[in-house]
Order: structure tokens, then C-alpha cells, then sequence
């Protein structure tokens, strides 16, 4: 299994005996596998090649036990929260009606003496109201509770739904996407292989390796097939899975060297859980296009129409004789009768709903129209060639005739010219004049040859793909989510931080990754890189002086940014982020202050004037460091300090001291404009003072920008 930046591409390995009639079935493909990505080929030198291979998916229904469990336990925990809410809705309101009651006095003609008001039936009312309220209440809180609690178990059953495998099937509907290959044996020994577009299902697979039991043994072999035990390979790719990479790094204090183990973390939703496979990292883009651009000419000159494209020919005669000894052999056998099974380990992909049936078989070249007659009817049915003569629609302008389409790895790849028109429809005649193809029409790579089980009106001739599989598009789309997933700490994707190179990296052991969505860690190896102690402190800017790792790549590969877990003298210190490092970069990492290091920076600054009629003001800055080593080892401690930069013709900066100006290029990092290093090696509890400083000298006429008195 090879990750990429986005998507990941899969080699699966079965075993087993080509069966009399040469098909073989290897089922266990996830749903979210892209058809047109499958390749087939027969390993060794047993002169077996693959002829066919196509993908097909049936449904059945899920065994109990696996059929939803999760599914069926949040609908459960939805059900008892509505319940509960419900109850609790209805405690609030009988508390409201409780809480509303209050004492009515009767209606008062004008004509009737004042009444007293009744106290002790005020009072028994209020008396009433509190008790039952109380008893509400506590009741209520109860409720509320019970409620709580049901929100927990929903929002954990939930948790767990989200984060469970895909792999699972999520309703009472279990898919199986299978592969049906046909294989014969091959004329010369050499190894074959055969790249097939298939017309429906998707998915993705697992570096799994599965046994192939023999035929049923009913009927005799083909001549020249024996039963020698082949090996095929599948490859093929699916989306949904994603990659960034992380490091540790184990360093001890005085060694010249340390061990960097890098780590991917991965995230698949492909559909399928991947047990025991070989993982390697790409950062590649999967679905990058390789083909060529078309280029076209520049004519200077007088303005030409656009050539009207070429690459049609009306189909041959006779097409219709091609298929007669493979309908005198008789029906074919029903999908698995003649097929040898191969079960994965991997298991088999899910499916929330049954497949849906598929789409209309479309119209050939030529739709809307498409009322052009069969080739193999009556004579003289077939169309006027373009310009008079017969032109080919499998080659492009220029070609040499009878050269057909060449696709990418695939040995089916075509597309039909035209195809009848349905008695009694309505189609409109076929436009007068030459056929005009499309572009999408003359896109060979696209193009499909139907097979001897289609219509016969369509065999033999070169058709545009059938349209997706929606249920399939909609599992590619849910697997494509995965991109979305929040990155670990200073992690960036690979595409952003290769660059303009592309690296792989394969992990020296099997891993297992879950098809849940969620980032796993997986160990790929130990790269070897060159490290050294530094200590580092800008003592203008801030009296601290800080630990830093300068780590050099000695590796024929980058390093990609990511997090790195630095661990110094077998203590976890921090995690950083480490920036991109091409083979023999050089880059710092900082590892914080440095309690035991210490630094203190006095300044002084002197103003006099010089010159014959002093006309020149004279800023003397003096710089004074101290620098102290309270560890038990030797410490290189760098001091940095800035003079100043002008460009006036007429102020002059003269230095005096023993610092060195940096060179660009030569160290890990870049400096700014007027910075000055000092390097001190210090033995462990040993002390320097380090004295320098520069003269500004300025026409007397003049100040610097803010004043002269600065320290």
C-alpha cells in the first residue's frame, strides 16, 4: 500500500490454479475502488496472461450479527433520549400548570356588599402549591438526570459510529466488489500484463495474499492449460486516504550524532481496515495528469480556418461475422458458475443500499442523431466517409492507416462510432456533410470497446464509458472526506512542504490502519542525521541565553516539515517544528532557555567631536558581555550583536572589536544586515567577558535618526 498526498494505490497477491476455463474471481474489494485504475498481470515465468479483467459487484443481505450493530444502537439510544426529553417536557408542564394556579374571586355586582376575603382558603391554596411543587420539582430533577445520562450514552454511541471502520456494513445490505479475470496461456513464457477499465464498481485494496482453490473439475481443460499453480497481482487505486509526517529525534549531550526516526501519520476512510500491510508514503500527487500537452502551430501570416478534426472512418465490413463462432458456442455461463473464488483477507467492502441497475447503454458517435444504420446490415447503409475516402477514428491526423488508439496501459480502450437508432423513435436524420467529432469523442483514452455480450448492435465497436456508479460516487465522495480532518501540531501537508520534488518512504514493518478516518502512527525508518549542541543568545535584545540543536541532513532525501518529539539524554525536552531539509541541509532547532548558561551586556556610549574645525561628532559605543557555565560540561555558547548599516556617503562606522560578520549560505539560518557573532567555548564552570564596540562618526551638522544619545 503506497499513501499519497491524496488517495493511496494498492497491489493485492492471490494464489492459486487456473481453472479449465481460464476465469478466475477475486472478491473482497472495497465499494470505493477506481475502476479505471485496475491492473492485472500474472507474476513469474508461467506463461499465463491475463486476456480480461472485469469488475462486478453484488449485494446480499448482511448476516445478523454484522449487519449495523452501531447503527442499530444509536437509533436505540436516539429513540430513549426522545423518550426521555418527552418525559421531561411533560414534567415542565404540569409544574407550569401547578405554578398557575391562583385564587378567582367571584364576580361582584355593583349592587352587593363588600365580601371578606376568605384567608385560611388563600392560604391552603399556597400550602397546596408548595407541597405539589416540591414534589414536581424533585421528580423533574430525576428526570433531568436520567435525561443526562442518555445524552452521554447517545453522544459515546455516536463517538464510536463515527470513529468505526467503514469497512463494516452499515445497513442489513452487504456488498462484494469482485474482480473476474480471464486467463489463458500465453504463446512465448515471458510475463504478461494487461491493464483493464472496467464499467463498474470502485474500491480500493490491501497488500493481501490469498489462495486460489482449483475448478470444479467439470469438463475437460483447454488444450494447453495444466494446472501449475500462478500468482496474479491487482493493482489499483482509491481515494480517502491521507498522510503528514512526524519525527523523533533522541539526541545525548556531547555526541556528535543521534538517531531521527521519522513518522507518518495516516488517516484512511477507504472502505476497507488494512491488516497487516506494507506501508510506504508518497508525496506524490496521485492524481496529477502525466499526459502531454497538445501543442499548436503558430502561423505568421495570413489567417487560416482551424483544421476540422480528423480520426473517423466508417466500420469495417463485415464486423457482424466476427462474433459467429463465439454465438454458435452457446450461451455464456451465468456470473460465478465458471469462476474460480478468491477470497481476501481484507474481507469485503460496505454499502448503505442495494446497487442501482445500470444506466441505459448510451448512444454511439454521433448522439443526439444516432439513427446511423448498422455496419453489418444491408448494403450501402453505411455513411459517406469524411472527404470521400475512409479516415480512421481510432488514429489521430497523419497517422499511418489501420494504427489504432493507444491508451494508457489499457488493451480495451476505445470507443464505438455509432450505434442504431430504436424502431419507431424519434431521433433526427443525421446531419448532412461529414461527421463532426467532438473533442470528448476523439479522447481515445476514453473510449471503450463493448464486448461480445453486448447488444449486437454495439459489439465490437468503440463506445464512451458508461457513466459512474452513483452509489460508488457517493462512497468516493464520503471517503474524499478525510482530507478535512484537522492536522497534529505543526504538521503541513507533504505537497506543500516537498516543493518541486517528490519523495517515497517505505516503513521497514507491517502496520495495521483502521478505515475509521482518524490518524494512526506509523513508524517508517531511522534517518541518519548529523547533530551538535549550540548555545545561542542575542544579549540587546534579551539577557537569556537559549539551547538549540543545529541538525544537518546526511541523508540522499529530504526531510519534510513536520513536528519533531526532541528527547535529550533519554528526557523528553519539547516538540518543535522542524522545517524542511534537503539532502546536506543545515537547520536549527531551539530547545528553550538554558537556565544554567548565564549572560549579562553592559553598554557605555561616548560623544566628542573631531576634525580640523571639529566638524565631525564622534559616537563611541562600547560593548561589554559577560557570560557564565554553571553546567558540568564544555558549552560553544554564540553571542550575537548588530552595528548599524548606512548608506550616506558621508557617516562612517568603524568596529572595534573581534567578532566576525556571518556569511550567508555557510550556516543554518539567515541573518539580517550588520550582524556580528562572537564564539566562546566554555569548560564546564568557567566564566568570559567579551569587550567590542564601533564609532559613528557624522558631519557635526547632523544627528541620527532619534538622537544621538542611544545606547
Amino acid at each position: 500500500m503506497v499513501v499519497y498526498a491524496r488517495g493511496a494505490l494498492c497491489r493485492r497477491l492471490a494464489r492459486g490454479v487456473v481453472p479449465a476455463d481460464g476465469r478466475v474471481r477475486v472478491k473482497g474489494l472495497p465499494r470505493s475502488l477506481d475502476a479505471g485504475s485496475l491492473r492485472a498481470r500474472v507474476l513469474g515465468g508461467s506463461g499465463v496472461r491475463v486476456v480480461e479483467a472485469r469488475v462486478e459487484v453484488e449485494a446480499e443481505p448482511a448476516p445478523a450479527e454484522n449487519s449495523g450493530g452501531l447503527w442499530r444502537e444509536v437509533e436505540r439510544l436516539r429513540d430513549e433520549r426522545a423518550a426521555a426529553e418527552g418525559r421531561r417536557d411533560r414534567q415542565l408542564g404540569l409544574i407550569g400548570e401547578v405554578e398557575a394556579l391562583r385564587p378567582v374571586p367571584p364576580a361582584r355586582r355593583r349592587e352587593d356588599p363588600h365580601r371578606r376575603t376568605p384567608v385560611d382558603a388563600w392560604l391552603g391554596l399556597g400550602d397546596f402549591v408548595d407541597e405539589r411543587l416540591t414534589v414536581l420539582h424533585a421528580r423533574l430533577a430525576e428526570l433531568e438526570k436520567a435525561l443526562r445520562a442518555v445524552d452521554h450514552e447517545f453522544d459515546v454511541a455516536v463517538a464510536r459510529l463515527e470513529r468505526a471502520s467503514t469497512e463494516a456494513p452499515s445497513a442489513d445490505v452487504e456488498t462484494t466488489v469482485s474482480v473476474v479475470l480471464t486467463l489463458s496461456r500465453a504463446e512465448t513464457g515471458a510475463e504478461a500484463a494487461v491493464g483493464a477499465r472496467a464499467e463498474a464498481g470502485s474500491g480500493v485494496g490491501v497488500g493481501a495474499r490469498a489462495e486460489a482453490g482449483s475448478g470444479s473439475g467439470d469438463g475437460e481443460r483447454e488444450p494447453g492449460t495444466d494446472a501449475a499453480e500462478v500468482e496474479v497481482e491487482l493493482e489499483y487505486g482509491v481515494p480517502g486516504a491521507v498522510w503528514v509526517p512526524a519525527y523523533r529525534l533522541t539526541h545525548r549531550q556531547g555526541d556528535g550524532g543521534g538517531r531521527l526516526v521519522l513518522r507518518a501519520s495516516v488517516a484512511q476512510r477507504t472502505g476497507e481496515d488494512w491488516t497487516g500491510v506494507r506501508i510506504g508514503v508518497s508525496t506524490a500527487d496521485l492524481r496529477r495528469r502525466t499526459d502531454l500537452p497538445r501543442l499548436r502551430s503558430v502561423r505568421i501570416g495570413r489567417r487560416q480556418p482551424a483544421p476540422a478534426p480528423s480520426g473517423w472512418r466508417e466500420p469495417p465490413a463485415g464486423l457482424a461475422d466476427l462474433f459467429t463462432g463465439y454465438d454458435a458456442a452457446g450461451p455464456r455461463p451465468a456470473a460465478g458458475a465458471g469462476s474460480v473464488p478468491v477470497p481476501v483477507a481484507a474481507g469485503s467492502a460496505p454499502v448503505p443500499r442495494p446497487p442501482l441497475p445500470p444506466p441505459p447503454a448510451p448512444q454511439g458517435y454521433g448522439s443526439p442523431p444516432a439513427a446511423l444504420p448498422d455496419p453489418g446490415g444491408p448494403p450501402g447503409a453505411a455513411p459517406e466517409a469524411f472527404g470521400g475516402g475512409a479516415r480512421d477514428l481510432a488514429r489521430p491526423a497523419g497517422a499511418r492507416p489501420g494504427a489504432g488508439p493507444r491508451t494508457r496501459g489499457a488493451a480495451f480502450a476505445a470507443r464505438v462510432p455509432m450505434a442504431p437508432a430504436a424502431p419507431g423513435s424519434s431521433a433526427a436524420p443525421p446531419a448532412a456533410g461529414p461527421p463532426r467529432p467532438s473533442g470528448a469523442e476523439l479522447d481515445y483514452a476514453a473510449l471503450v470497446l463493448s464486448g461480445p455480450d453486448e447488444q449486437h448492435s454495439r459489439r465490437g465497436r468503440l463506445f464512451p464509458a458508461s457513466p459512474g456508479d452513483p452509489v460508488a460516487a457517493e462512497y468516493r465522495r464520503r471517503a474524499e472526506a478525510v482530507a478535512a480532518l484537522p492536522l497534529p501540531g505543526h504538521a503541513v501537508p507533504p505537497r506543500e512542504s516537498a516543493g518541486s520534488f517528490d519523495h517515497r518512504y517505505d516503513a521497514a514493518a507491517r502496520a495495521d490502519i483502521p478505515s475509521d478516518g482518524t490518524w494512526h502512527t506509523v513508524t517508517v525508518a531511522e534517518m541518519p542525521v548529523g547533530l551538535r549542541t549550540e548555545y545561542l543568545c542575542v544579549p540587546s535584545v534579551e539577557e537569556t541565553v537559549y539551547a538549540t540543536l543545529v541538525l544537518s541532513n546526511a541523508t540522499d532525501r529530504a526531510l519534510l516539515a513536520g513536528p519533531v518529539e526532541v528527547t535529550v539524554d533519554d528526557r523528553f525536552v519539547l516538540t518543535a517544528a522542524l522545517p524542511t531539509l534537503a539532502p546536506g541541509g543545515v537547520r536549527r532547532v531551539g530547545l528553550g532557555p538554558a537556565e544554567a548558561v548565564r549572560v549579562t551586556r553592559r553598554t557605555e556610549l561616548h560623544e566628542s567631536t573631531a576634525g580640523l574645525r571639529n566638524n565631525t561628532t564622534v559616537l563611541d559605543h562600547r560593548i561589554h558581555v559577560e557570560l557564565a557555565n554553571r553546567l558540568g560540561s564544555h558549552v560553544t555558547v554564540e553571542v550575537r550583536e548588530r552595528v548599524p548599516v548606512t548608506s550616506e556617503p558621508d557617516a562612517r562606522i568603524e568596529e572595534r572589536a573581534d567578532w566576525t560578520a556571518p556569511v550567508d549560505g555557510e550556516g543554518p539560518e539567515h541573518h539580517a544586515p550588520g550582524t556580528r557573532i562572537w564564539r566562546v567555548d566554555l569548560p564546564a564552570g568557567a566564566t568570559a567577558a567579551l569587550d567590542g564596540g564601533y564609532e559613528i562618526r557624522i558631519p557635526a551638522g547632523k544627528a541620527l535618526a532619534g538622537g544621538n544619545r542611544r545606547s
